[in-house]
């Protein structure tokens, strides 16, 4: 290997990985990652040397987590898993490539000028999932008609958690649909959550997304069965593990954008030319078996404008 004294960069470039979950919950993105970056050329442990650092939830971990993946000097940092990694690499270095992805206006947030002109070190993919709250809300109601109350449950501790909590307000007003917000901010939460939605006697639920549920989505899924509530979320990963339903963009394929953009940075191409993206593919994905299981019978025209329906 040659020699990386100072001012030299190593051999092999290095990707540091900033994600705001855990190894299990994301080692599917992280799949979809590599696939991205080796469409470039760039093979991990071949070509490109990946980084990880996992801050499972711990907000707190990330700005020490940066600067070590600055001291490593990674070529481009990936910060993914809501938008509390992005702002914690932009905070820390003017200078490094950032490629983000998340479901918060970018814009809005900072971490770029404008999506087709990002204008400083930083661009992404974003998959604007509080932008389809509506829709979300509208067919969890066409699903569950009877439900008067629905229960919604957030993250207080994630940075975009208050623009999640206005929009389905927002959302619930616009449709007519009384709604009541519980938090988790760790899966130790969950059966105190669970316990204050049965009290309420909430006749569905709406997961917010955040990454702290992607990563615990086989305990949150086996909770809504234990309950029989219907529940509706944000990505197809929740009924593959036998949720209700889901309705919003292809994580995968975010997430191997991500790492086509990664790798175009590393062929020196500069953030500030490369637009923000934004998904072109939408999942709406209902468990038939979930559903027969609670009761429900889903309309036919439901079952028709389904992208996926698992048997």
């Amino acid at each position: 290997m040659a020699d990386c004294g100072a001012g030299q960069q190593p051999a092999m470039p290095v990707v540091g990985y900033l994600a705001n979950s855990t190894p299990s919950g994301f080692a599917h993105f992280v799949a979809a990652f590599r696939q991205g970056l080796a469409e470039l050329g760039y093979v991990e442990g071949r070509t490109v040397a990946i980084e990880y650092r996992w801050a499972e939830g711990r907000h707190d971990r990330l700005p020490g987590f940066v600067a070590d993946l600055i001291a490593r000097r990674a070529s481009v940092i990936m910060a993914t898993g809501g938008s509390a990694p992005a702002l914690a690499a932009k905070a820390a270095t003017t200078t490094i490539p950032i490629v983000f992805t998340g479901g918060a206006d970018p814009v809005k947030i900072g971490l770029v000028a404008s999506l087709s002109r990002p204008g400083g070190n930083a661009t992404g993919v974003v998959n604007i999932e509080v932008e389809l709250t509506t829709k979300r809300l509208e067919l969890l109601r066409e699903l569950v008609p009877t439900a008067a109350l629905i229960a919604v449950l957030f993250n207080p501790a994630n940075p975009d958690a208050e623009r999640q909590v206005v929009e389905v307000q927002r959302a619930a007003q616009t449709l007519g649909q009384q709604i009541s917000v519980f938090n988790a901010r760790s899966e130790g939460q969950f059966d105190a959550a669970f316990a204050a939605i049965v009290e309420q006697r909430a006749g569905a639920l709406f997961v917010s997304g955040d990454p702290l549920f992607t990563s615990g989505r086989a305990r949150l899924v086996a909770l809504t069965a234990q309950h029989a509530i219907p529940t509706s979320y944000s990505f197809r990963d929740f009924p593959l593990a036998g949720g209700l339903m889901s309705y919003g963009a292809d994580l995968l394929d975010v997430h191997r954008q991500a790492g086509v953009y990664a790798g175009r940075l590393l062929k020196g191409e500069k953030p500030a030319d490369l637009p923000v993206l934004q998904p072109t593919k939408f999942n709406f994905v209902i468990n038939q078996k979930t559903a027969k299981a609670l009761g429900i019978e889903v309309p036919a025209k439901l079952l028709a404008v389904a992208d996926e329906v698992i048997e």
